[in-house]
């Protein structure tokens, strides 16, 4: 017979809703960063120092950093979760890096970030700890590659939108078939 103390039990529920809060936060901002790219618009956010410190400021991040080594790291990170080509074509023992220190937070060891990137390098991290990293993909329409969090049961989204991208090829799928029999 197992005995639990109905106190201890409580006092974990509430660190596991802060847990998920701070999941949501993470999912968020990682997509944030991994949409300063737009494919249907066609704009660039990290091609200028001045729109990644905006975008930085914007949500209270910090102090921004380069934009060069932002749009490296973004670059990487898109095709990490495309299932594209390696990041990079440097050896292995050259990987991409940035500094990004573990902070005590009430005690408990958690990871911080100095500048901007590391705060989203450490949502990140965080991220792929959790288990949630896997949910992040990029729609696979060409006129859109926005990256996207796939909240159905099985992991199964394709599209950023069933409405927008995900209609568009079907409807296209379905021209070509029926166009092919004609």
């Amino acid at each position: 017979m197992v005995f639990v103390n109905s106190r201890a039990v409580a006092d974990r529920v509430p660190a596991q809703a802060s847990a998920d809060l701070d999941v949501e936060r993470d999912v968020e901002l990682v997509l944030a960063f991994l949409n300063t790219c737009d494919a249907e618009t066609g704009t660039e956010l990290l091609d200028a120092g001045e729109s990644w410190r905006q975008w930085c400021t914007g949500r209270g991040l910090g102090e921004a950093g380069g934009h060069e080594q932002a749009r490296d790291i973004r670059d990487a990170m898109r095709r990490a979760v495309s299932g594209g080509e390696p990041a990079r074509t440097a050896p292995a023992d050259d990987p991409i890096s940035w500094a990004v220190p573990v902070v005590l937070r009430d005690g408990i060891p958690v990871l911080g970030g100095a500048d901007a990137l590391g705060r989203v390098l450490a949502a990140a991290v965080h991220l792929v700890h959790t288990g949630h990293w896997d949910r992040i993909k990029i729609c696979p329409a060409d006129n859109c590659r926005w990256a996207f969090y796939d909240r159905s049961r099985n992991k199964s989204r394709t599209w950023c939108s069933m409405r927008v991208c995900g209609n568009r090829e079907k409807a296209r799928s379905w021209r070509e078939r029926h166009t092919a029999v004609n």
